[in-house]
């Protein structure tokens, strides 16, 4: 296909050999980053990435570059897909600042959480002399997974994907950018709302930590959606999902509840949680992780979790079904997850009042 537009892929874990597969099946020069080297001398040596998925494309996806070098992969680049987890997104910020250009863009799929923020600040930190484009995904785009040392299956690509940039005044340059192979990407208003519509920070870790005799003693043998939701989970998981909506009404914004986003998402229905989630057919079969050393956790908790605790906190709404959550991790893997984790402080928005948060992710200007 015809694309101006060169892409360079962050990360080759499940997600980023999937993008990169796809991409460069669609004709488009991909460069593929991975800071061990190791992890991609494969698909190095031979050239590319083996795509399977239910529609096309699919094959051999040959790649323009693999290598362990920032300043390599982004020079040949003109679109930069971050595809790690929101764990690593300060650490590729503070390697990445040397190299970019002001007409590069960044695309974190997905940003969690205060992504895009966290990447931004990190570039002023790093004393960043350009202005790239820095946007975040509300999800990931495919559903996919790596199925060996070169070759990557995505099962489904979603439909619509929610994207903003910061500023959001910026969001239409990115989507006229990526439109050409990713039409999926929808305009997501702006970062707090993508970041605050984050539905994995009610599922994933509240699901996985009160079900953890169940995880420890079956290795994550039982259906996670099904099984491990029951009456009492499912409104542990309301009250979760009450506070993300309040925070976000806190902050100007209409947050999309639980049981709307699985109407939405999968037109399943019910009178509330517990049987909205155990009529959404695709949950079962889906087994719960084996461990609770688990991005469900590991990374839900301090990049989805805390900075939502933090935005409430800061503009006044009670968060304490969340904090007993954040509470519940930091005992069971002895860390400090508050400590870690992104907070207004470490996003760079501390003392801003609504209006001024909100002027600025939207243009980008400080009072």
């Amino acid at each position: 296909m015809e694309n101006q537009y060169r892409y360079a892929v962050i990360g080759a874990g499940n997600g980023g050999k999937a993008m990169a597969a796809y991409l460069a099946l669609l004709g488009v020069q991909t460069t593929l980053y991975n800071r061990t080297a190791n992890r991609v001398e494969i698909i190095r040596l031979r050239g590319g990435i083996d795509l399977e998925s239910p529609t096309q494309p699919r094959g051999f996806g040959r790649l323009f570059k693999v290598t362990d070098n920032m300043e390599e992969a982004l020079k040949d680049a003109d679109i930069i897909m971050v595809v790690l987890p929101s764990t690593a997104h300060a650490d590729i910020a503070k390697v990445a600042a040397p190299y970019l250009r002001d007409d590069h863009i960044v695309v974190l799929n997905p940003g969690r959480t205060g992504g895009a923020l966290e990447f931004c600040h990190t570039l002023e930190q790093e004393n960043c002399t350009t202005k790239p484009i820095v946007s975040e995904a509300e999800t990931f785009i495919f559903a996919s997974r790596s199925e060996g040392p070169s070759q990557a299956r995505i099962f489904r690509i979603k439909e619509a994907v929610p994207l903003a940039a910061l500023p959001s005044k910026r969001t239409a340059e990115v989507l006229d950018a990526i439109h050409p192979v990713f039409p999926q990407f929808i305009d997501g208003k702006n970062v707090l709302q993508t970041g605050l519509n984050n539905m994995g920070a009610i599922f994933h870790p509240a699901l996985a930590l009160l079900n953890a005799g169940w995880i420890e003693a079956t290795s994550g043998d039982f259906q996670f959606y099904v099984d491990g939701v029951t009456p009492s989970v499912a409104k542990v998981l309301e009250v979760l999902d009450r506070e993300r909506v309040t925070v976000a009404s806190a902050m100007g914004l209409k947050g999309r509840n639980a049981l709307e986003w699985l109407e939405l998402a999968y037109n399943a229905t019910g009178e509330n949680l517990y049987e909205a989630m155990h009529n959404q057919t695709g949950y079962y079969g889906i087994k719960a992780p084996g461990t609770l050393n688990h991005r469900y956790i590991t990374e839900e908790i301090p990049m989805s979790l805390v900075p939502i605790s933090s935005f409430g906190k800061t503009y006044g709404v009670s968060v304490n079904g969340i904090d007993s959550i954040i509470s519940l991790a930091c005992f069971i893997h002895n860390t400090d997850y508050w400590r870690k984790g992104r907070t207004v402080d470490k996003l760079g928005i501390k003392g801003l009042s609504v209006g001024e948060l909100v002027k600025f992710v939207e243009t980008g200007e400080r009072d």
